[in-house]
């Protein structure tokens, strides 16, 4: 059975429907118009593509996998000013990630001309707009992830963790490419109860907008329609009061 289409919500809702139902997804052609930014659209965005071709190994797998690729950098937004901060590792307590969780885990960085692009910028930008919506204007402190899944072993794992919440305040998953692959299906459950929505994210530059105080998520696993196929994403997550931290 395919998986359904993803349930867009047009953009004069995003922001009453996110603080309603926790989970929104944005249609590639609304994306500008959600995150304030009149100049980003699909074209602006499309350079940023192929630095997902030289992204380095995921080192830090606990199920052994070689699926996963990725770069991280870390950010402070506030008052539509981006500033990168030095180069920090990535860090979750068990009770978020219960695969990964209290692992210092240290990730190759973004290159500078990703994190610099105006398109780049203005995405982190405008989802701070959204979390500014949601939570009220504060400095936001974000992390961003360019991950690529693929099926060197046959499948890929987006989520090996399984279904989670990642500690913050919003998260936001935009699919970049998919080639070749079946499978994928994401999946979002409220944490009151079983009620859920599953979907499949397809068409670049749709994003995935979730408030992460009110729900969960996963992706299931991806398959090759043929030789070898792969799923790429930018994965921003945004937190007020700082970066998550080991203790002490």
């Amino acid at each position: 059975m395919q998986s359904p289409d993803p349930p867009y919500t047009p953009p004069h809702r995003i922001d009453a429907h996110l603080r309603d139902e926790g989970a929104v997804v944005v249609a590639a052609a609304d994306l500008a118009e959600v995150l304030g930014e009149s100049a980003l659209s699909s074209s602006a965005l499309q350079p940023l593509r192929s630095s997902w071709e030289a992204l380095p190994p995921d080192t830090w797998l606990k199920d052994g996998g070689r699926y996963r690729r990725r770069r991280h950098a870390s950010f402070v937004v506030e008052d539509g000013a981006v500033t990168r901060v030095a180069h920090r590792a990535h860090w979750q307590p068990l009770s978020y990630n219960a695969l990964h969780g209290g692992l210092i885990r240290w990730f190759e960085p973004i290159v500078d001309d990703v994190a610099t692009a105006p398109s780049f910028v203005a995405v982190l930008r405008g989802l701070a707009r959204v979390a500014d919506r949601l939570r009220g204007a504060q400095r936001w402190y974000v992390e961003a992830h360019q991950f690529r899944i693929d099926t060197t072993d046959g499948i890929g794992r987006p989520t090996p963790e399984g279904a989670h919440r990642d500690g913050v305040d919003v998260v936001a998953v935009i699919v970049v490419d998919r080639q070749r692959v079946i499978g994928g299906e994401t999946r979002v459950f409220s944490q009151e109860g079983p009620a859920g929505i599953r979907f499949t994210l397809r068409e670049p530059w749709t994003t995935l907008i979730l408030d992460d105080s009110r729900v969960v998520h996963e992706s299931t696993a991806i398959q090759p329609d043929g030789d070898f196929g792969w799923r790429d994403t930018l994965v921003v997550t945004l937190r007020a009061g700082g970066f998550q931290d080991p203790p002490g």
